[in-house]
């Protein structure tokens, strides 16, 4: 099992939730999250006075998955986060030792 980490652009989220259920995930965790990349921020104007936002709002996709997935999530998320502009974000992939559905009890691909 893999786990696959990506970090996309806030308004990405419905079409690439979309386009996860299409390749058959059925559940994932999200949350909102701050960061920056290599451009270190934007600049944005208030009141008249510029200022550099240091942590852009992102949201972060959590899902594990099969190992025979990995590569049908990872084309997923990337055709429908792309936005061809800076900060697109980022897909992480990560070994999974072990899953337990709590409720059942149930270990390894069959609680996921």
């Amino acid at each position: 099992m893999k786990k696959v980490e990506a970090i996309i652009k806030p308004f990405k989220l419905d079409e690439v939730k979309d386009a996860l259920a299409e390749v058959g995930i059925q559940g994932m965790t999200v949350t909102e999250v701050k960061g920056f990349g290599r451009t270190g921020g934007k600049k944005e104007v208030y009141r008249g006075s510029a200022y550099v936002v240091d942590f852009v709002p992102k949201v972060k996709i959590e899902i594990v998955v099969p190992d025979g997935m990995v590569n049908d999530v990872i084309d997923a998320i990337e055709k429908s986060a792309k936005t061809s502009r800076i900060g697109d974000g980022k897909i992480f992939v990560m070994p999974v030792e072990e899953a337990v559905r709590i409720r059942t009890g149930e270990r390894g691909e069959d609680a996921i």
